[in-house]
């Protein structure tokens, strides 16, 4: 992972919102993720993500954190590509159960 973000925070209300988003992705679990754009991306958290120390492209400093989301509990098969969202993109978190 490269230590470039779109986006980096440094206002603590914010940081606090995403370390409140953090909390509802624990390891395995099935979620719905719905970001910012209205897209919504759903699987597995593949491991819990963490606040981190990243650049912007201009070189400020700041937080901001990624998750990994495997699809590998709703495709059998193996094929789906895992993604990584960053966490101050998402607005809504839904917990979903294993199909």
């Amino acid at each position: 992972m490269g230590r470039i973000a779109e986006r980096i925070h440094t206002d603590q209300a914010e940081i606090a919102r995403l370390e409140a988003l953090i909390a509802l992705l624990p390891n395995d679990a099935h979620v719905e993720l719905t970001l910012d754009d209205g897209g919504v991306i759903s699987g597995t958290v593949a491991a819990r993500p963490t606040v981190q120390v990243f650049e912007d492209p201009h070189g400020n400093e700041g937080l901001n954190a990624l998750v990994r989301i495997e699809d590998i509990a709703f495709d059998p098969a193996g094929t789906a590509v895992p993604r990584d969202v960053w966490i101050d993109r998402i607005v809504k978190v839904v917990r979903t159960t294993e199909s």
